[in-house]
């Protein structure tokens, strides 16, 4: 599994900063306690893939791709498919 955070900018950009990757049994609060230490700005997400790029290919797919913004990886640099 793997845990991305970020945040939302004013042009309606997703920026990641930071991924965690957990085995897929990680306790619920681990996860949780995590992303409770966010601001109220922030944004997160988890997904059951392998790897930092695949799981930046999902978020853009879930959260971005319809809105018309772009993610951009703070972590990796990664360049993603839109």
């Amino acid at each position: 599994m793997i845990l991305l955070m970020g945040r939302w900018d004013h042009g309606g950009n997703l920026h990641i900063e930071s991924s965690d990757e957990f085995p897929d049994d990680v306790p619920e609060e681990t996860i949780t306690a995590l992303v409770d230490g966010q601001d109220d700005q922030s944004w997160s997400a988890s997904f059951l893939v392998n790897g930092h790029e695949r799981a930046l290919q999902e978020a853009y797919e879930t959260f971005v791709k319809d809105e018309g913004g772009s993610l951009i990886d703070e972590v990796w640099g990664f360049q993603i498919d839109e």
